[in-house]
C-alpha cells in the first residue's frame, strides 16, 4: 500500500509515522484513517522496529477533522459505501473512524512516542490518547472541541483520557470544548514533557533511542499489554496472576538470560527473541477483540 496523506519511514529502528497534508494542517480523513492503521499493521510486524513516533508535518499536528464537507461531515451515513467490514459493527452500523485508529494504536506491540509539533484539536488530539508518550512543542495548542461541534468526544477518548488525566480535568475540557496552550497540558498530565518546537523530534528520537538499544523487544511489547491491560483491572490480583505467568514463561527465555548475562559482564545486551515469534500467548491481547472487528 502506498500512503499519500501520511508518510511512513524507518531509520535505527524507530518507525516514523507522519501526518502529511499540510496544506490542510494535517486534518482527518477517512483516507488518512485507513493508511494509519497499515502503518501500525507494518511497524508491529517488523522486528527491525523497536518504537513507533507520530508527528506532523509542518506547522501543525492534526486540526481534527476535516470539516471540507460542510455540515454533513459527521453524517456517517454519507459514507458508509465506503466503509470495509472490519469499519463497521454487527448490527452494520458505522464505527467511529478515530476510534478505529485508536484501537489500532492501543493494540500496538511497539512502545508509541507522540511528538505533538502544533496545534492538536479534535480526533487530532483524541487519537494520542492511546500513545504511550506525549512530547510536545511549547507552541502547541490542544483541544476537545466537540460538545462545540455539537457532537461527543470520540475515538474511545470517554474511556482514555479520564484515565490520563482525571474525570474533573476530563470534563472540564471536553464540557467547555476551549482550546488551551502547551503549559496547561503539561499542568493537566495531558503531555509528558514540553520542548522548543525545533528540538521536538531529536527529543521523540532520544526517547524512542534509548528503547532501542537498551530493551527487549518481547519484554517492552509485553509490558505495554500488562500497562494498559491492568487500567481495567478490578484488583491489583489480576495485574498479579498475569504477571507471575509471564515471569514464569520469559524468566525461563533467552532474552532474561542475556539480559542477566550482559550485566554481569558489564557489556550491552544482544536479545536474541523475535516479536514475530517469540512473544507468548500469554501477553493479554488487548484491547479484546470484538467480533473480529479490531
Amino acid at each position: 500500500m502506498s500512503f499519500t496523506e501520511i508518510e511512513y519511514s524507518v531509520a535505527d529502528r524507530i518507525a516514523t509515522i507522519t501526518l502529511d497534508r499540510p496544506e490542510r494542517l494535517n486534518a482527518f480523513t477517512l483516507v488518512m484513517r485507513g493508511e494509519l492503521i497499515e502503518a501500525f499493521d507494518r511497524a508491529d510486524a517488523d522486528d527491525e522496529v523497536r518504537a513507533v513516533v507520530v508527528t506532523g508535518r509542518g506547522r501543525a499536528f492534526c486540526a481534527g477533522a476535516d470539516l471540507e464537507r460542510g455540515a454533513g461531515t459527521f453524517d456517517h451515513e454519507a459514507s458508509k459505501h465506503v466503509l470495509g467490514d472490519r469499519e463497521v459493527f454487527e448490527d452494520g452500523s458505522p464505527r467511529d473512524g478515530g476510534g478505529t485508529v485508536a484501537l489500532r494504536i492501543a493494540r500496538s506491540l511497539k512502545p508509541v512516542i507522540g511528538a505533538i509539533n502544533g496545534p492538536a484539536v479534535g480526533v487530532g488530539i483524541t487519537m494520542t490518547l492511546p500513545m504511550d508518550v506525549r512530547l510536545a512543542a511549547d507552541s502547541a495548542r490542544f483541544g476537545f472541541v466537540f460538545a462545540r461541534r455539537g457532537i461527543v468526544t470520540e475515538a474511545a477518548s470517554s474511556w482514555f483520557l479520564p484515565r490520563l488525566v482525571g474525570i474533573s480535568q476530563a470534563m472540564e475540557w471536553a464540557a467547555t470544548g476551549r482550546v488551551f496552550n502547551a503549559d496547561e497540558a503539561l499542568r493537566g498530565r495531558l503531555v509528558s514533557r514540553l520542548y522548543p518546537a525545533e528540538a521536538l523530534l531529536d527529543a521523540a528520537y532520544e526517547l524512542a533511542g534509548e528503547i532501542a538499544a537498551n530493551t527487549s523487544s518481547v519484554a517492552v511489547a509485553a509490558i505495554r499489554r500488562l500497562m494498559w491491560s491492568g487500567l481495567g483491572s478490578p484488583t491489583p490480583w489480576d495485574a498479579h496472576r498475569a504477571d507471575s505467568a509471564l515471569m514464569r514463561i520469559l524468566g525461563a527465555a533467552p532474552d532474561a538470560a542475556e539480559g542477566v548475562t550482559a550485566f554481569l559482564e558489564k557489556r550491552p545486551a544482544g536479545f536474541p527473541m523475535k516479536m514475530s515469534q517469540d512473544l507468548p500467548a500469554e501477553v493479554p491481547l488487548w484491547p479484546e477483540d470484538q467480533g473480529g472487528i479490531i
